[in-house]
């Protein structure tokens, strides 16, 4: 692995009132790598889906709870990991959802795992003692 030679990081309470917040920060250093406003606007998206994951699911939207975002890059990624202490997620258990269904039902919401792994080159998550934590890569 290259040298990281920058590391940021936020922690904020897991609300939907830190949505920009955390968008923000990590829109601030995809933008000081260069990165077209394409693929900025897919990274915010990205960190958007798991960021109101870990809002619903793990936290079962209870507000106070703390949610960590630390990215870094090198000459040829950037990555983000969110953290939480939250109920986990089994990827294992995860299908892809079926589009045409979805759209011909008409369904909202359950996309998000879906669009993270298309918006990201690497997705991977991993929970370690009562830490849960998502990591995205985008290649540079």
């Amino acid at each position: 692995m290259a040298t990281t030679n920058n590391i940021h990081s936020i922690s904020v309470e897991a609300s939907t009132s830190q949505l920009a917040t955390v968008r923000d920060f990590v829109a601030e250093h995809a933008e000081s790598l260069g990165l077209s406003e394409k693929e900025i606007g897919n990274i915010r998206l990205a960190v958007d889906e798991a960021y109101t994951n870990i809002i619903k699911h793990a936290y079962k939207n209870i507000p106070s709870k703390p949610v960590k975002i630390e990215l870094g890059s090198d000459s040829s990624q950037l990555w983000i990991s969110i953290k939480d202490e939250g109920e986990s997620f089994d990827p294992a258990s995860y299908s892809e959802p079926d589009l045409k269904q979805r759209i011909k039902n008409k369904q909202r919401g359950g996309m998000g795992v879906y669009l993270i792994r298309k918006l990201m080159d690497n997705v991977d998550y991993n929970r370690i003692g009562k830490t849960n934590e998502i990591r995205m890569v985008k290649h540079l």
